[in-house]
């Protein structure tokens, strides 16, 4: 019965990277915990991935908040090269 909670670290990964985004289900976490229990390298991989995940979060959200748009002198010039490129 307990091998059936065994998995690899490929399939552990895997698990970590669903659940960062929500879509593991409760059967796949009970996994992934028992997978902690013998491999270190897994847990320090997900520990990475969620400090990375929350570090992306904060960068995005301040991103979100500025407007990123060419004004209209760049916008001309680059037109101006893609003609000329095509032509």
């Amino acid at each position: 019965m307990f091998k059936n909670f065994v998995i690899t670290c490929d399939e552990a990964t895997t698990i970590c990277d669903k659940n960062q985004y929500g879509e593991a289900t409760l059967l796949e976490k009970i996994k992934l915990n028992i997978h902690f229990i013998r491999c270190k390298i897994c847990r320090k991989y997900t520990k990475q991935n969620v400090r990375l995940t929350k570090i992306f979060r904060v960068h995005s959200k301040s991103c979100n908040s500025i407007k990123h748009c060419m004004n209209e002198e760049d916008k001309a010039a680059l037109k101006k090269q893609m003609e000329i490129l095509n032509n």
